[in-house]
């Protein structure tokens, strides 16, 4: 039996998180805690889908391994790159690496575009109305 309950509860963080990047996005604030929202949002996001079904939560941060959970639910195939970049947002192990480079405007703007669209897929997908998380 779908948990429309759980489900909520994670979309509504991510759309927090997503709100907060469309904000700071705009303010043209660092584009690297900007990716850290976005990737937090996208991981939400997905992570609803598992718990929609009642599935167990993968502790991982990498959004191809949690897509790969839930690509029975949503394809996203075509947009593997864009999980690929946002998975690189929030490496644990980045941190401290002086080869770490902030990303580029350009790349947070497609990331928060397909999040936007991402997280208004996934709750028609659940049959969510976005009002009950907003």
């Amino acid at each position: 039996m779908p948990n429309k309950t759980s489900a909520i509860e994670w979309l509504k963080i991510s759309y927090h998180e997503l709100s907060a990047a469309k904000v700071l996005y705009e303010a043209e604030h660092y584009a690297d805690s900007i990716g850290s929202l976005l990737q937090q949002s996208i991981e939400k996001c997905l992570k609803s889908l598992l718990a929609h079904e009642n599935k167990k939560i993968i502790r991982s941060h990498d959004l191809v391994e949690v897509y790969s959970r839930v690509s029975d639910k949503i394809d996203l195939d075509e947009d593997l790159e864009f999980l690929e970049i946002a998975t690189e947002y929030y490496k644990e192990d980045r941190y401290p690496n002086p080869n770490y480079e902030l990303p580029e405007y350009e790349e947070i703007y497609q990331v928060l575009i397909f999040a936007e669209e991402l997280f208004v897929r996934v709750c028609k997908l659940l049959d969510i109305d976005i009002n009950e998380i907003v």
